[in-house]
């Protein structure tokens, strides 16, 4: 009898040992995962430049100005760039000549994500209530410039603090926003996103693939609802999942709630049905179901843009990004 019971002492010993070291590796883990600050006013300066140069519409020197600015911006922060250049049609008949930038960073790593934002922006601001206005051009800070600044800013950061594991390749699609508005006829829906569907096409680096993607569009508003976006349900719902639930665990809830918000005509869906690489659109609809106020209007200038909005924005990706290049996600 007093055997059996040391045995049975021994092996509760032996097991509970193990258990501490299992708890021990795992708290290691968490430990020695160390995540870099994200700047939310060096974000806002990145969205400041953007608009400094002017509205950023294909085919004039604001655009081709910006464009350059970004090559120098990512090659100084150590990425590989590729400026994707290409020439579309628009609805209009007008040819418009188009720069996808790449910024590859850590591209030896086989194992990639996608981040991705548009930076030209809409000829005209045809949503603006003032009729006198809508044939006019707009500083469109948060449609473009939001998502870019935040973008920027990784890259920025990513270089202070090296990935083991995966790479990231930020891209900045141009001819987002060169479409037709139309409520009604569905034809006119491929003439938004001319830049994803051109990348999606012809990706920029022959047999690419990546695990999955995320766009940001209109990340900048103070007060946000970041709700769940419909097509990038449909195609990458494990990933909403993720990036929900991730958002919860850092005390976001509010912006992000659990709800759709609609489908929405993005990037994203052209890289889901074209280049069939899973990806979620981030994008702002206060409401749940309409863009804010000043989309498309002469308000989308830098006073909308709220630094807050934009770092939490950013204190998400870094959690996602290092977190998976950790394994612990």
């Amino acid at each position: 009898m007093k055997l059996q019971i040391i045995i049975l002492l021994s092996l509760c010993f032996f097991i509970a040992c193990n258990s501490d070291k299992k708890e021990n590796k795992s708290s290691n883990i968490k430990a020695e995962l160390i995540f870099p600050s994200f700047d939310k006013d060096s974000a806002y300066a990145f969205v400041k430049k953007q608009v400094q140069f002017g509205p950023r519409i294909p085919n004039t020197e604001s655009h081709s100005k910006c464009a350059a600015w970004f090559v120098e911006k990512f090659k100084s922060y150590g990425a590989e760039v590729i400026e994707q250049k290409f020439q579309a049609k628009a609805f209009d008949g007008k040819l418009l000549n188009g720069n996808n930038i790449i910024a590859q960073i850590n591209p030896a790593a086989k194992r990639r994500i996608v981040l991705a934002s548009h930076w030209d922006t809409r000829p005209w601001s045809d949503s603006d209530p003032e009729e006198s206005m809508k044939k006019k051009p707009f500083d469109s800070a948060d449609d473009g410039p939001s998502g870019v600044g935040v973008l920027i800013e990784l890259a920025r950061m990513l270089q202070k603090q090296n990935l083991k594991n995966i790479g990231v390749d930020i891209v900045l699609f141009d001819l987002e926003d060169y479409g037709i508005e139309s409520k009604t006829n569905e034809d006119n829906t491929n003439t938004w996103a001319l830049g994803s569907q051109y990348w999606s096409r012809n990706l920029h680096r022959p047999g690419y693939r990546a695990m999955y993607g995320i766009l940001l569009d209109m990340v900048g508003g103070a007060y946000p609802g970041f709700y769940t976006e419909d097509y990038s349900v449909n195609f990458a719902k494990d990933l909403v999942e993720k990036v929900w639930n991730l958002a919860e665990s850092e005390g976001y809830s509010a912006a992000f709630p659990k709800k759709s918000g609609g489908a929405v005509t993005d990037d994203h869906y052209y890289v889901n049905t074209i280049a069939k690489i899973p990806m979620i659109d981030i994008i702002n609809r206060p409401t749940g179901n309409a863009f804010p106020h000043w989309h498309h209007t002469q308000k989308d200038n830098m006073n909308v843009i709220d630094p807050f909005t934009l770092q939490m924005i950013g204190k998400l990706l870094v959690k996602l990004i290092y977190k998976e290049d950790a394994g612990v996600i």
